[in-house]
């Protein structure tokens, strides 16, 4: 490696089988270059989550990071780790710094059988991950009255729109997006797309949320026809815009094989709903990051995994699925190689996730979670260490031929 990339370090199980991966499939066989940063929650409480924003910052300056899971504490989490406060989520912040959106894809095997029997091709959700719900606020009222959005410019005008009467008792909630936001996920969206030659869908219901919704739609049409229909068209992609639940019941009927763009919320859903579709395991998704400027973050797709921890701390040999781990280094250490013209490493990164599709395929050893749904039966159920060292047997096998 010439440049390196970004390592945020995390929590629990996921953390101890980072260090795994890291130790046996990436550093007996590249040069690593890492800048290095811990974001354990304890180190997050201790800096006033600053580590959080400089580990952004770095990926905005070297282009490439690679990212374990974390935990986003709650008021339980703060008691358990004895913690100044309930930290946001590190991922929303690194997305917010990055301008990034999210893009998931299921990891396709051939001895796991999607839910859905047309899909023979991997759907990947692009998740707006700003605005909506996320960033809105509620009101619970007690009384009949009436509702209003009162927005004050920075100008001084004031804009005032009714929502409605509410004749008892109930509950009110706002919330809001930003057009740069919005432009910025359509590029992230289209350069995806260009990047992987795939079509891409957006979805949204602008004939109900006429201006919210039509919003998002406007610019993603304005995007595509200025900056991205002349590359589509040569290289014979499609953008195609259809109304939210026009496109669940196409989506089901498709073969899969494109980029599915969503709005914040939607991306939060779906996302679960094709990871569980396609095999019943976070842990077989891909999470990958990606800026209009091109800054990348691969990550794992699954948490912390922190039942399995506790039973990893008593001594126990656990079965947790360490497959989109190594998928978050692999695509870290291609994106780094495509961007330095480094075909040893984009090469090492393709062999190392084949190794992995080979001791799932043809060999038949798989974690626990998957096991239970192959087709056909497994050869072995492996702890967590058993099949990283079988990835490992075939990787070494694989970089000497």
């Amino acid at each position: 490696m010439d440049k390196p990339i970004v390592e945020i370090d995390g929590d629990e199980m996921a953390r101890v089988m980072w260090h795994w991966v890291k130790e046996k499939l990436i550093e007996p066989y590249v040069d690593l270059k890492t800048e290095y940063y811990d974001l354990h929650i304890k180190v997050r409480d201790e800096t006033n989550d600053e580590i959080t924003i400089r580990a952004a910052e770095a990926i905005k300056r070297l282009g490439v990071g690679v990212k374990c899971a974390t935990i986003t504490p709650n008021a339980d989490r703060v008691k358990e780790y004895n913690l100044k406060r309930e930290w946001r989520s590190p991922n929303a912040t690194i997305r917010e710094v990055l301008d990034g959106t999210l893009f998931r894809a299921p990891i396709i095997v051939s001895n796991i059988k999607p839910a859905v029997r047309f899909w023979t091709k991997p759907i990947v959700v692009a998740r707006h991950a700003f605005g909506d719900i996320y960033s809105g606020t509620g009101l619970r009222v007690e009384e009949p009255g009436e509702a209003y959005i009162v927005y004050k410019g920075a100008s001084g005008r004031e804009y005032k729109i009714r929502i409605g009467s509410l004749p008892s008792a109930g509950v009110i909630q706002a919330y809001y997006n930003l057009d740069k936001s919005i432009y910025s996920f359509a590029r992230a969206v289209f350069k995806y797309a260009t990047m992987f030659n795939l079509n891409v869908w957006f979805a949204a219901k602008e004939t109900i949320s006429k201006v919210y919704d039509a919003r998002f739609k406007e610019i993603f049409q304005e995007v595509y026809e200025k900056e991205f229909k002349e590359e589509f068209t040569k290289r014979g992609l499609k953008y195609e815009y259809y109304l939210i639940d026009d496109a669940y019941s196409r989506a089901i009927r498709s073969e899969g094989g494109f980029v599915w763009a969503t709005k914040n919320y939607d991306g939060d859903v779906i996302s679960d709903m094709v990871a569980s579709a396609y095999s019943g395991s976070l842990a077989m998704m891909t999470s990958e990051l990606l800026s209009p400027e091109g800054y990348y973050m691969a990550e794992a797709a699954h948490g912390t995994v922190q039942r399995h921890y506790y039973r990893y701390l008593k001594g126990e040999k656990t079965s947790t699925n360490p497959t989109a781990i190594i998928f978050a280094w692999s695509r870290g250490l291609r994106r780094r190689g495509e961007l330095d013209n480094n075909s040893e490493l984009v090469r090492f990164s393709e062999l190392l996730e084949k190794a992995v599709i080979k001791t799932i395929e043809i060999d038949r050893i798989m974690t626990q979670d998957i096991a239970k749904v192959s087709e056909p039966p497994v050869n072995l159920v492996a702890s967590t260490e058993e099949f990283i060292e079988a990835v490992r047997k075939n990787l070494e096998h694989m970089v000497s031929h």
